[in-house]
């Protein structure tokens, strides 16, 4: 299938490790020029070095700390220098942020900070190039609708879902779609921290995963580089689970 991106442009958050990474590299093997934006630029740098040596596209490390107030749009300004014009926005930076149940209101703010406020900021930063081209794609990655505890980050990733639903009727008709992706059980640094052996990995898997496995960041990267395509250009709006069919609920 061709999609049809070879000649795009994208930005990738949280793209040192887990499945930032993996989108950074999937779209560069494609065909598509990236700048990967995170703190461990030295990551970054062996990921392009891995990539250039399998024939994929440049990858450019932004070096880039998303707790800091004005990042955002320091971050826009880096990635349109460094490739032109961001056509692709890939919104995989963030973590939990499990709180007690009497955490404080800074608690609160952090963890809304970086998961839902630093997130908007940057889009609606690349979002006005888009329209005025004609053609963007805006993934999100975001968390599950069905929390066991109290995190800041489940509340942040919500609310993402309702606000990119609601500026997907705003941006459609300019050929800009955006889309968010809820991640399951992906294998990555903080699920290694949870799940430690590979004996508890199987564990969880075979008491709430269907498939009876966790997932590979390569699986998800996937999906996302099919909603950064032509082939979807009529999907918006939507939020799709990528969990093995971990989630139980239809809609």
């Amino acid at each position: 299938m061709d999609l049809n991106i070879g000649a795009r442009c994208a930005l990738v958050t949280g793209g040192s490790q887990g499945i930032g990474r993996a989108v950074a590299r999937a779209l560069a093997m494609e065909g598509v020029r990236v700048a990967a934006a995170a703190r461990r630029t030295e990551l970054v740098q062996a990921l392009a070095a891995e990539v250039a040596a399998a024939g994929g596209a440049e990858i450019i490390p932004l070096a880039i700390d998303l707790t800091e107030a004005d990042s955002a749009q320091r971050l826009a300004d880096a990635a349109a220098r460094a490739l032109g014009a961001v056509d692709i926005l890939v919104n995989a930076a963030g973590g939990s942020r499990p709180l007690q149940f009497d955490a404080s209101r800074a608690e609160w703010d952090e963890g809304m900070e970086v998961n839902f406020h630093r997130l908007r900021e940057l889009t609606h930063a690349v979002v006005p190039g888009m329209r005025a081209r004609g053609w963007g794609r805006i993934v999100n990655f975001t968390g599950t609708s069905e929390p066991r505890i109290i995190n800041a980050a489940f509340a942040a990733k919500a609310a993402v879902h309702i606000w990119a639903k609601g500026l997907s009727r705003d941006i459609a008709a300019d050929g800009v779609t955006i889309n968010c992706l809820q991640p399951g059980r992906i294998r990555s640094e903080q699920i290694s921290k949870r799940y430690p052996t590979p004996e508890a990995e199987q564990e969880f898997a075979d008491a709430e995963i269907p498939a009876r496995r966790f997932g590979d960041a390569a699986e998800i990267a996937d999906v996302c580089v099919f909603l950064a395509s032509d082939r979807a250009a009529y999907v918006t709006g939507t939020v799709i689970p990528v969990d093995g069919g971990m989630s139980r609920f239809a809609f």
